[in-house]
Formats: structure tokens, C-alpha cells, sequence
């Protein structure tokens, strides 16, 4: 089951498609996109850093869990 979750401290989204921890390797798109892939190199999750930026956050946020800031 696929988990969005948002960190508006940073104002990032990691968009988690597979459940549980595993061990990830991680593939830098851009300067504000990564990918996370598996042993298996198999897509596990996005991370996406400007994201107010980036995406429509009205359609994500919805579904997101918020991380709560840390202060």
C-alpha cells in the first residue's frame, strides 16, 4: 500500500510504494529528485525536495501523513 508523506519543515514529499524497511539504493535524478530502489532494483520510493514546487500539493496532501515539526 502506498504512503505519501510531507515534511513541510523542508517542504518535501516521499511518496513510499512498497510497505516495510528493506535496504535501498538511491539514484539522484535531479537536484531535487530521488529515487529509491531495492536489491532487486525495483522502485520503492520517491523523494521529492521543493515540493510545493513541484507537484499540486491539493491532490497529495489529502492523502499524506504530515510530519510534525520538531521544535
Amino acid at each position: 500500500m502506498m504512503k505519501i508523506y510531507y515534511d513541510d519543515n523542508v517542504d518535501a514529499i516521499y511518496i513510499k510504494l512498497v510497505p516495510g524497511k528493506r535496504q535501498v539504493t538511491t539514484r539522484v535524478v535531479d537536484d531535487d529528485i530521488a529515487l529509491n530502489l531495492d536489491a532487486k532494483k525495483r522502485l520503492v520510493g520517491i523523494e521529492v525536495l521543493d515540493a510545493s514546487k513541484r507537484l499540486d500539493l491539493k491532490y497529495l496532501l489529502p492523502q499524506a501523513e504530515v510530519l510534525e515539526k520538531v521544535e
